[in-house]
């Protein structure tokens, strides 16, 4: 019988559930999809089922969990840029740190997880293991890949610590070759227009991609000299002192509108001249930013292509400018690159490290089966 790993992203946004047989993916599904609660980030108790009535199978026949990210890692990083911020982020952390603490708080996610898989009726639950955020995200580019070596380029808003990774993919192994740590990140600057431009973090970032074709870039130059200092080989440090997200709830302050003519656009106003030119603006900076990466990608790994995940892997237009440069022969993206995603590399790096093969590769397809 097959080597069955039920993957599972849940408690931030998107989440979702995957189950992978000796490595391939079988079955996937995301949480909203049930609830119809977008971005859902409840237990993906519905997908889990899904996933085990697609395969027929029960709890009982799986040999193993993944969970996507590792929650103790993240609290610290919490910790440390709360104190880092203090006394001005004290309200935050103090709103924050219930969700995260008592018996059913984040901090547990593993008895969480436990308990909602024993709550299912599916059978007892097996053995479950953590892995990190970005090595879900760069499992879940490589390992269902057609190509049997590539860069791999996982960009984010944040996981525990890591923004931005660059892995170097031969086999069946993942080498880590580079890393941006948090609060200097490409997805949470993005993240940061969207807020601006009124839009919901987490979820509004496609709405800002699609507003860019209708402005000019005429914020870009700002955005270079105030907001962040992009290094050739694409490597970034943020401006904190115009980002609000270190110390609160919110994304941006007065510096931001200050720094473009005025406050920010509330939710459902209606939109102007300056937001479709933010949206061009932050739109060509990180493509930019992403173009320099990928050029550092196939420096450093010497690799003809190129597997990418992450939420900022999401963002079709800059993937085109990637393939458009012809930095690599080839670029395949991970179809679920956000959280989602997670679920599927989390499983399949456990598999990985039992001895999953992909046997895939040499038929010139991906692993995904649509």
């Amino acid at each position: 019988m097959s080597d069955l790993i039920l993957g599972v992203s849940a408690f931030y946004h998107d989440s979702a559930a995957a189950l992978v047989a000796d490595g391939v993916p079988v079955a996937a599904a995301q949480e909203e999809r049930f609830t119809r609660r977008r971005h859902d980030p409840s237990f993906p108790s519905r997908a889990v089922a899904y996933c085990l009535d697609e395969q027929g199978v029960s709890l009982d026949d799986i040999s193993a969990v993944a969970y996507y990210e590792d929650p103790r890692l993240k609290f610290r990083r919490l910790l440390a840029t709360f104190a880092g911020a203090a006394p001005t982020g004290f309200a935050s952390f103090r709103d924050t740190l219930p969700a995260w603490l008592g018996r059913t708080g984040k901090l547990r996610t593993d008895a969480t997880v436990r308990a909602e898989l024993a709550a299912l009726g599916r059978g007892r639950v097996p053995e479950l293991s953590v892995r990190r955020h970005h090595e879900s995200h760069a499992v879940s580019a490589f390992f269902p890949s057609p190509y049997e070596s590539a860069a791999v380029l996982c960009i984010d808003g944040v996981g525990e610590w890591a923004t931005t990774t660059l892995w170097h993919g031969r086999g069946t192994a993942l080498r880590p070759v580079s890393e941006i740590r948090f609060p200097h990140s490409l997805g949470l600057l993005y993240s940061a227009f969207t807020y601006f431009c009124g839009f919901k973090v987490d979820s509004g970032e496609y709405k800002l991609m699609g507003l860019a074709p209708y402005g000019k870039p005429r914020y870009a130059r700002l955005i270079r000299e105030e907001l962040i200092d992009l290094k050739p080989d694409g490597s970034f440090r943020l401006n904190m002192r115009y980002f609000a997200y270190l110390r609160g709830q919110v994304m941006t302050g007065r510096g931001f509108e200050k720094l473009f003519d005025g406050p920010r656009r509330t939710s459902e106003s209606p939109l102007t001249e300056r937001e479709f030119d933010l949206a061009a603006s932050v739109q060509a900076v990180t493509e930019e930013a992403v173009l320099r990466l990928a050029r550092t990608a196939r420096e450093r790994t010497g690799e003809s292509r190129l597997c990418m995940a992450g939420g900022v892997a999401l963002n079709c237009v800059a993937n085109g400018k990637v393939i458009d440069a012809g930095i690599f022969d080839e670029v395949w993206v991970q179809p679920a690159a956000g959280d989602a995603g997670g679920a599927l590399g989390a499983a399949q790096a456990v598999a990985a490290e039992r001895g999953a093969r992909r046997d895939h590769v040499p038929t010139g397809r991906d692993a995904m089966s649509g």
